[in-house]
This record gives structure tokens, C-alpha cells and sequence, in this order.
């Protein structure tokens, strides 16, 4: 087959409709770029949600994965391999912890986060069994999975899916006084996101972490780090907490950590948060594959050279004062190579227009494109969104 149509009739066909993706089949793909099967060419504005913060097929991750094609692939945690050992260290030594819990899927290590702090709120500070409580925010995106649906306030990902799971106490995001005001003794963490992706790319008031960071500490309680859209060299520093110098207690990783290439998440902390697990009380048998850490390993080492972050910082600043500068965007927010643009009308539209100018980006929230590029664009690729949205918002149908 070689016609989108076909291709699209397939998906509709045969797929359930849990999404709604814009008419375009992707075939290939390198660097900030992707070809359909008719062979237009597309700039990626989008990155997979950040999946792909390295580009498309990055030289330096196929190669390591082709190696360990060559090797191994999966030999399950009921034996160790020459791969997790090195993997393991190397994540905890860039997030200055102790340990690392792998996984694969980003909903995976929020829900691992989760019965972190759930198990170490019964066994070390001492809530009583069954009733630990966990705060989160509203607008929070953090998965899909029941539990995480549970605390979540968005519609479409909540509704027909109880019932839910207890425990979770929302307060509205950015908000640090009603956030004081809803914990009690039963709460063992507070659960946020440095910057809300699903939102509409939404930055909490200068101070907020901060101001978590010392409630957290105060009321001990642990402090949840949900960076698997915001980390990994995406705002411009390696997590999004940096920006604030605020360390949390715990890590929750993804998406970009596989490179593009394969699922690989994971949950970072101390030995006194997680040394609360044995043997057998949590696992995946796909977590730490030995594909998965050969991957995420090369992925750590590109993050330490700091090139990465450093390109999200200066490119990032530039796309953000083109995009301000665009008549009929009403507000932009962000950081670094990410960011929300609010726009006046209908964003879905707006997106079919930018498909047809060769730019592939996504709505939210009916009002909002977010523009997440893979860290790899050029400041003349970036112009070239730019431009193309401005052309797409003065279109009249």
C-alpha cells in the first residue's frame, strides 16, 4: 500500500478510537523530520510528547541499540545482565540518588511512585495501614491507567472508568496555601508535575517548587517529581526542578529516556525511600531489559555533557519571542523547547492547517498547540514553524 487513505481506513477499521490523530502515515523519520507514504516531508513540533527529545534515529542511540540487538534483549530481573548494573548507576549518579526502580511506560512509574510512597508512609513514617493519603493537583496529567485516572479531573480521561481508587486529595495547581491547608497526618506525598504538559504547558508562580520543597520537608512528607514530559534536557536545564534548585525526594522518568527507540521509565530516590521494597513486591518483566538500559545508558551520557540543555535554553528562548511576537496568539507559556500556545479560535483547525504547510503539531484543550520540537532543531527550522503558524492563523476558511 502506498496511498494515506488506505492506510488511515486500516487504522479506523481495526483500531480502537483512542485517539484522534491528523490525517497523515508517517513512514520515515530522522532527525527533527518525518516523510509520509506519499513522500511529503514534515517538521516534527511535537517530538512523540517529548519521547523523542534526541531526534528522530539519533546516530549515537541507534548504534548502541543495534549493539545490543547483536547481544541480548530481554532476559527478565529473574537474572541479572551486563547492562542493568551500569544503567542503574548511572541514572541514580545524574539524579543524585541512591537508587533506581526501572519500568517501562511513564503510567507504569507513577503508579511504582505511588506504592513508593504508599509503602514507605506505613512502614517508616508510621501512617496507619490502608490510610495514607497522597496530594495531587488539578489539571494534573500524570496517565491513564485506573488509579491514576482516580485523582485526575479531566473528563474524557475519568469518566466510565469508576469506580476509583481512594486515597488522593487534589488542590488547584500553583496554589501552596491550599496545599498547606490539605495535609493531615495520614499524608505521605504530594504528587506534581514541575510543569503541567496536558494542561496546555502550564508554569507554576516563580517560588512554587520552592515553597513545596520546604513544605514537604517540614510536614515530612515526600516530594513526587512527575518529570517524564519535563525532564531530560526539555526546559533547558536536565529536569525541570533545576530551574529552582529544588531536589525532590523522588524521580518519576520517561519518555525521552528510551531514546525514541524503546519504552523505558523509571523511578529515582534515596535507600530509605526505595529500600522499602523485597523481593517480589513489585516488578515488570520488561522493566531493566537489557535493550532498554543499553539505551537509556547512552541517553544519560549525552545528558551529562550538557549540550542538550543548552540548546533547549538558547532555542528555546528565541522560538518563545518568536511566537510572542505573532499578532493573533493571545499568550505563550512554557520553557526552554516547550511551549503552550494559546490561540483564539479552534486549535484542532489550526493543526490541519499546519499539516498542509509541512509542520506536525497537536491541540489541547480546544484553544492550545503546544510546540515541543526535538532538542536536535535548528534556529532556521524553528523560523520555519514560526512562520508557518502565523500563515496558518491569518487563513480564513
Amino acid at each position: 500500500m502506498s496511498d494515506t487513505a488506505d492506510y488511515r481506513a486500516l487504522s479506523e477499521a481495526y483500531s480502537a478510537h483512542n485517539y484522534h490523530p491528523l490525517p497523515v502515515v508517517i513512514t520515515e523519520a530522522e532527525g527533527a523530520w518525518v516523510t509520509d507514504v506519499a513522500g511529503n516531508r514534515y517538521l516534527d513540533m511535537l517530538a512523540a510528547y517529548g519521547a523523542v527529545n534526541f531526534g528522530h534515529r539519533h546516530p549515537r542511540l541507534l548504534a548502541r541499540a543495534r549493539a545490543q540487538l547483536d547481544r541480548a534483549t530481554l532476559v527478565s530481573r529473574a537474572f541479572d545482565h551486563d547492562q542493568f548494573g551500569p544503567f542503574v548507576r548511572d541514572l541514580a549518579r545524574l539524579c543524585g540518588k541512591d537508587m533506581v526502580l526501572p519500568m517501562n511506560t511513564g503510567a507504569e512509574a507513577v503508579e511504582t511512585a505511588l506504592k513508593t510512597a504508599r509503602k514507605w508512609g506505613y512502614e517508616v513514617k508510621g501512617v496507619p495501614v490502608d490510610e495514607a493519603v497522597i496530594l495531587t493537583f488539578a489539571g494534573n496529567f500524570h496517565g491513564r491507567t485506573t488509579t491514576i485516572v482516580s485523582f485526575s479531573d479531566d473528563p474524557i480521561a475519568r469518566n466510565s472508568f469508576g469506580p476509583f481508587t481512594p486515597g488522593f486529595r487534589s488542590v488547584p495547581y500553583g496554589d501552596i496555601e491550599a496545599l498547606r491547608a490539605a495535609v493531615d497526618d495520614r499524608t505521605v506525598a504530594v504528587l506534581l508535575e514541575p510543569i503541567q504538559g496536558e494542561a496546555g504547558v502550564v508554569v507554576p508562580p516563580s517560588g512554587f517548587l520552592t515553597a513545596v520543597r520546604e513544605l514537604c520537608t517540614a510536614a515530612g512528607i515526600l516530594m513526587i517529581d512527575d518529570e517524564i514530559q519535563a525532564g531530560l534536557g526539555r526546559t533547558g536545564a536536565t529536569f525541570a526542578a533545576d530551574h529552582e534548585n529544588v531536589v525532590p525526594d523522588i524521580y518519576v522518568l520517561g519518555k525521552a529516556l528510551g531514546g525514541g527507540i524503546v519504552p523505558v521509565s523509571a523511578v529515582v530516590a534515596d535507600t530509605d525511600i526505595l529500600g522499602v521494597f523485597g523481593p517480589g513486591q513489585h516488578g515488570s518483566t520488561f522493566g531493566g531489559n537489557p535493550l532498554a538500559c543499553a539505551v537509556a545508558r547512552e541517553v544519560v551520557a549525552m545528558l551529562t555533557t550538557g549540550e542538550f540543555q543548552e540548546r533547549a535554553r538558547e532555542l528555546g528562548a528565541h522560538l518563545h519571542r518568536r511566537l510572542a511576537g505573532l499578532p493573533d496568539v493571545k499568550a505563550v507559556t512554557g520553557r526552554g523547547l516547550w511551549a503552550g500556545i494559546q490561540l483564539p479560535g479552534d486549535a484542532r483547525r489550526i493543526s490541519e492547517r499546519l499539516l498542509a504547510r509541512g509542520v506536525l503539531a497537536k491541540e489541547t484543550h480546544g484553544t492550545i498547540i503546544r510546540f515541543a520540537p526535538p532538542l536536535v532543531i535548528t534556529r532556521e527550522e524553528l523560523g520555519f514553524a514560526v512562520e508557518q503558524l502565523e500563515s496558518a492563523l491569518a487563513e480564513t476558511d
